[in-house]
């Protein structure tokens, strides 16, 4: 059963969550194709920007982590490094993966959820947020969502914002001969993408939002940087990273 990327939201998910004529990868919004046999280069991709995550004893936060492969291999690397694991989302999503020691469950909508982190505040030295920031930034105050995420940050914490859809890298990419390829031998056409570039999509991550995240970060006494995704994962030609440092 394919899953629209579109036009779905927090509660969406949390039904999706429930739905057992979905695969895990349906219910977080990808259809399965796009995730079952990508999963080892998209982790070890994240590990590679997220190194924090390779140290021992660390406090790591995984917001949004869904219920298919990506937390579960999250869970592992938390289990053998001896890290403790905080995992933000719905219960329908949490109650998915294994209840295991050193891993803390925390229902609910993130950043609207704050309260329940503060215990945490300037204490995580990995915080993971992936495939999640478009999500955020249609129904949250993504300004919110990035000042916690900050404040929750340790010295020397790490935060990876990634696989943000960029529209802007889309248009690009689809303007190009590249992408016009890619277009036409996924569509089975010979017609070319039209791209226009001074139209702006409502409710789509550009180019000056991924700018504007960056600045705040700085702003508020961090290091940040814009980051391409490895050429090995599905999405790479549309989608990119964010990696927070706090000095």
């Amino acid at each position: 059963m394919a899953v629209s990327f579109d036009d779905i939201g927090y509660e969406d998910f949390r039904r999706m969550a429930t739905d057992e004529s979905l695969s895990p990868h349906e219910k977080i919004g990808f259809p399965d194709e796009y995730r079952d046999i990508h999963e080892t280069a998209i982790f070890a991709d994240i590990a590679s920007k997220l190194t924090n995550l390779l140290r021992p004893s660390q406090t790591v936060l995984d917001i949004g982590p869904g219920c298919a492969g990506l937390p579960r291999r999250m869970i592992d690397l938390c289990q053998e490094r001896e890290h403790e694991l905080v995992l933000v989302d719905s219960s329908e999503m949490l109650s998915h993966l294994p209840d295991v020691s050193g891993v803390i469950k925390l229902p609910g909508f993130y950043p609207d959820c704050g309260d329940g982190l503060q215990p945490w505040l300037g204490r995580f030295d990995a915080i993971l947020c992936y495939s999640v920031f478009h999500y955020i930034f249609v129904e949250a105050n993504f300004w919110k969502f990035l000042d916690l995420s900050i404040q929750l940050l340790a010295p020397g914490g790490q935060m990876l914002i990634g696989d943000i859809p960029n529209v802007s890298k889309r248009k690009r990419f689809f303007a190009s001969e590249a992408g016009v390829r890619f277009h036409q031998n996924f569509m089975q056409t010979t017609e070319v993408p039209h791209v226009d570039f001074r139209a702006v999509e409502t409710n789509k991550v550009d180019d000056a939002v991924i700018v504007g995240v960056i600045m705040r970060a700085r702003a508020e006494g961090c290091d940040a940087y814009w980051l391409p995704q490895g050429s090995a994962l599905p999405m790479a030609n549309r989608r990119e990273d964010i990696l927070i440092i706090k000095p």
